[in-house]
């Protein structure tokens, strides 16, 4: 495969910035709390850009009802497991929690959360995980399948 000496700059410098951002945790297992919230050490991190059901949030699938804030969080711990997450901070949100984008050999975990229908883009925060959730609403994977309230409207009522 060739690659253009610019193509080649651009992703070396990609890849410095991925490695040296302001704050890159990497070093230490994942401890997976719900679908979009982990601790890494004593660092607890909110994922940024996706709303994942709340861990008690149950939905009705075929007239059964099913725990999916439960499946998010499983998804999650299954995508994790063995493997080392690395994140990206953006911030601190309202409740100091660091804000990221957190990935396992280099897939994001939110983009892979949104897709499998178990979170949702966040529309009031983010634009960025928008087409993964149009794509799993298209294929009616996970919740898109089910009758379910979204996290923010289901935190709202509870």
């Amino acid at each position: 495969m060739l690659i253009k000496k610019n193509e080649l700059n651009f992703k070396l410098i990609f890849l410095i910035l991925f490695l040296f951002s302001s704050k890159c945790f990497a070093d230490i297992q994942a401890i997976i709390i719900d679908g979009d919230t982990i601790k890494i050490g004593e660092e607890r991190i909110r994922f940024s850009g996706i709303d994942a059901p709340e861990i008690n949030q149950t939905c009705i699938s075929e007239g059964v009802e099913v725990f999916c804030g439960k499946t998010s969080k499983s998804l999650l711990v299954d995508k994790t497991s063995l493997e080392q997450v690395k994140c990206i901070s953006e911030g601190k949100d309202q409740y100091n929690r660091t804000l990221a984008e957190c990935f396992v050999n280099g897939e994001s975990l939110s983009r892979y959360l949104v897709r499998q229908g178990y979170a949702f883009a966040y529309r009031k925060y983010s634009k960025k995980f928008i087409k993964d959730e149009d794509y799993a609403k298209e294929k009616k994977m996970g919740m898109w399948n089910m009758k379910f309230l979204f996290p923010w409207d289901y935190r709202r009522k509870n």
